[in-house]
């Protein structure tokens, strides 16, 4: 494939776990397609997320703060590609913009941080939990009615500097960032999928372009690991269905063996004393359609007054 005209830009937060997950697509773009130096550039874009500091971010409209001036700069053609953890992105891009690449996805599960417990069953009554995450909430809460739970806002480094501070006594963070970060050391333990669901798209990180862009669509394919990308649209599906946001404390996620597609969701109201669960296998070429009917179940399951009560839809 030729060169660019001129350096391939890419958009990204300026957090230090968005920057790797930036300069790791831009390595694995130099070396796949043989670029020079200098034929990839970051240009750093501060999103409306990043603006607001201290304040539960479901106040303020939710996942899209973290995405929407870099869509903007995209389909601007200011920036040429975008690189997104796939739990921030909303489940319907902006006309004109496209998942152009899927990485091959990293550890889905939640790591628990604390110095006052080995696990969370160790942390004493009364200990105070520091998370931003609804469903991590939920879930701790259904786990432990017992503890206190606080909002958590910052990137992974502020919330580890938080916790160090004594403002809460543990916390829970995507183990995928914090071995991408090297800061696995602080992992206290990993905590399985069965025990605490994780966020849909977890550990998955995507590219996005411009749909009308041949040339860059054909640029990234050779990123795309098909595995993840199938996982990832089966529990897109189901939370698009649910009409998840930052208010809805909902958990998926799809496994793939041998070409059978094994999904478990699960929804819960915000204080963790209610919860709806479900689990579909079927082939994994019908992973969308696996999602869809999974969250359409769970609907019905739950009934319409469930996710209404804390204003999901």
């Amino acid at each position: 494939m030729s060169l660019p005209k001129r350096p391939l830009l890419i958009g990204t937060r300026g957090s230090p776990l968005a920057l790797w997950q930036a300069e790791h697509v831009k390595a694995l773009l130099t070396q796949a397609r043989g670029f020079p130096p200098g034929a990839i550039e970051l240009k750093v874009i501060t999103t409306s997320g990043d603006r607001i500091r201290d304040k539960p971010l479901r106040d303020f409209g939710g996942k899209g703060l973290f995405t929407k001036e870099i869509d903007e700069a995209q389909l601007r053609s200011d920036v040429d590609i975008a690189v997104h953890s796939m739990k921030d992105l909303p489940t319907e891009l902006p006309s004109g913009l496209i998942i152009g690449a899927m990485l091959p996805r990293a550890d889905v599960r939640d790591a628990f941080i604390s110095a006052r417990g080995e696990s969370l069953a160790d942390l004493p009554a009364g200990a105070v939990i520091g998370s931003s995450s609804l469903r991590r909430q939920a879930q701790m809460k259904r786990l432990r009615p017992d503890v206190e739970v606080v909002d958590f806002r910052g990137n992974v480094e502020t919330r580890l500097a938080k916790l160090e501070r004594g403002i809460a006594d543990a916390t829970l963070l995507a183990l995928a960032g914090l071995n991408r970060l090297g800061l696995e050391s602080h992992v206290t333990a990993v905590l399985s999928t069965e025990e605490m669901l994780p966020a849909v798209a977890q550990g998955a990180i995507g590219v996005a372009c411009r749909s009308d862009d041949a040339d860059t669509r054909e640029l990234l394919a050779v990123l795309n690991h098909e595995t993840t990308a199938t996982a990832v649209a089966c529990e897109r599906a189901f939370l698009a269905e649910l009409d998840g946001s930052c208010r809805t404390p909902i958990a998926g996620l799809a496994e793939i063996a041998d070409g059978r597609l094994r999904f478990r969701g699960l929804v819960l109201n915000p204080s963790g004393t209610a919860w709806h669960e479900i689990e579909f296998t079927g082939p994994a070429a019908n992973a969308e359609g696996i999602g869809t009917e999974a969250g359409r179940e769970l609907l019905a399951r739950a009934g319409p007054n469930f996710l209404a009560s804390f204003g999901a839809r």
